[in-house]
C-alpha cells in the first residue's frame, strides 16, 4: 500500500506538478507574440526618430548648419517676412505659414537640399528669410525689439505646433508681399497644378507701398535690354508698337505670354528682364518724349497667401484660420503630427 502512494506520488509529478512550474518559469512565447514584440521595437525605433522639435538650417552668413528649435526659427522667420506693425491675426497666419514651409522642406529634403545639401533649409530669401534676435536689434534698434518682439512671440506661441493640411498632408504653403487684387494659379507661375493654390480675391491691399508702382526707361534703353535677350527682334523706336504684343492673359489678369517680334515669351521672362515687381504689368511707349513706362500692379510671383491681403483681411475681422483658409483652398490648420 505504501509502494502505491509513492508510485501515485510520483505520477502526479510527473503530469500535473512539473509543467505547471515549467509554464510558469520557462515563459514561453509563440511565433504570433513574437510577430507583435517585432512590431512594437519598430514602432518604438519609429518613435525614437521622430521629430525632436529642432530644425537644421544652413546660415548663409556664417556658411555653416546649425540646429534651431522650430519655435524660435519662426520667430525669426515671422520677424524677417512681415512687417511688424502688421495686424495680429496676420502675423499669426505668417506664423503657420512659415513653420508650414518650414516642416514640408525639412520632410522633402532629409538628405538637405540640392542648393544647400548641408541642411533643408536655409535663411535666406531662397528659403524664408529668417534673422535671430541680435541681428534684428543690429538691423533695426532695441527700441524696435522692445516695441514689436513681444508681439511677435505671441503670434508664434498662440499657434504653437499648427500646420496647414491638405487631404492629410502637409503643404507647400506659398506667399508673396502683394497680389494687386487677386493672387495667382499655381499653374500659370510654376507649371504644377496644386489644388490648395488657386487664385483667389485678395482685397483691401491698396495701403501697400508696391501695390502700384512705375518703371521708366528711355526708348533705347528699353530697346537694348529686348535686343539683349532676343537679339533676333527688329525692332526700333519707330516700329515698336507693332513688335510687341499681348498673347495671352492668366485669370487674374497679369501677363502669361508676350509676342516680341514674332516671338512668344513668357511674361516673367519680361518681368526678370525689366526687374518689374511682378508679371500684372503694363507697358505704355510715349513716342513724343521717346520714354516708355512698365506699370505694375502687385509685388511677387502673386501665388498663396498675399501678405498685405492677410493684413487687410485681419483689419476688416477675420482671424487667422480664415486668412490661410481663405488663400489656401480646401485647407485644414491642425496640429503637427511628426511622419
Amino acid at each position: 500500500m505504501k509502494k502505491f502512494w509513492m508510485y501515485l506520488g510520483f505520477i502526479l509529478i510527473i503530469t500535473i506538478i512539473l509543467p505547471t512550474i515549467l509554464v510558469k518559469t520557462v515563459n514561453l512565447v509563440s511565433r504570433e507574440d513574437e510577430k507583435e514584440i517585432s512590431k512594437e521595437k519598430i514602432k518604438k525605433d519609429v518613435l525614437d526618430e521622430k521629430f525632436d522639435g529642432y530644425i537644421k538650417v544652413y546660415d548663409t552668413r556664417t556658411q555653416e548648419a546649425v540646429k534651431i528649435p522650430l519655435e524660435d526659427y519662426v520667430k525669426g522667420v515671422v520677424a524677417s517676412e512681415m512687417p511688424a506693425e502688421f495686424h495680429e491675426e496676420a502675423l499669426k497666419a505668417q506664423a503657420v505659414a512659415s513653420r508650414t514651409y518650414a516642416i514640408y522642406k525639412m520632410n522633402k529634403f532629409k538628405e538637405g537640399h540640392p542648393d544647400h545639401p548641408q541642411a533643408p533649409l536655409c535663411t535666406g530669401v531662397h528659403c524664408q528669410a529668417f534673422l535671430s534676435l541680435g541681428e534684428l536689434e543690429s538691423i533695426h534698434s532695441k527700441k524696435w525689439v522692445d516695441k514689436y518682439w513681444p508681439k511677435i512671440e505671441k503670434a508664434v506661441e498662440s499657434t504653437k505646433g499648427e500646420v496647414i493640411y491638405y487631404n492629410g498632408e502637409i503643404i507647400e504653403p506659398l506667399y508673396h508681399s502683394t497680389s494687386g487684387g487677386m493672387t495667382e494659379d499655381s499653374k500659370d507661375v510654376f507649371a504644377n497644378d496644386l489644388p490648395y493654390l488657386k487664385g483667389v480675391e485678395s482685397p483691401n491691399e491698396e495701403d501697400a507701398p508696391k501695390f502700384k508702382s512705375v518703371a521708366t526707361f528711355s526708348v533705347d534703353e528699353f530697346i537694348e535690354k529686348i535686343k539683349s535677350i532676343y537679339p533676333n527682334a527688329n525692332i526700333t523706336k519707330e516700329n515698336l508698337p507693332d513688335k510687341i504684343k499681348l498673347v495671352e492673359r492668366t485669370e487674374s489678369g497679369r501677363i502669361k505670354k508676350v509676342m516680341i517680334d514674332g516671338q512668344v515669351v513668357e511674361g516673367r521672362e519680361i518681368r526678370e528682364l525689366f526687374n518689374l515687381n511682378s508679371t500684372n504689368f503694363k507697358i505704355i511707349y510715349n513716342p513724343k518724349v521717346e520714354m516708355v513706362d512698365i506699370e505694375t500692379t502687385g509685388y511677387g510671383h502673386g501665388v498663396g497667401m498675399s501678405q498685405w491681403g492677410a493684413n487687410g483681411m485681419a483689419k476688416h475681422g477675420s482671424d487667422y484660420r480664415e486668412i490661410l483658409k481663405h488663400y489656401y483652398t480646401g485647407v485644414e490648420i491642425e496640429q503637427y503630427k511628426s511622419e
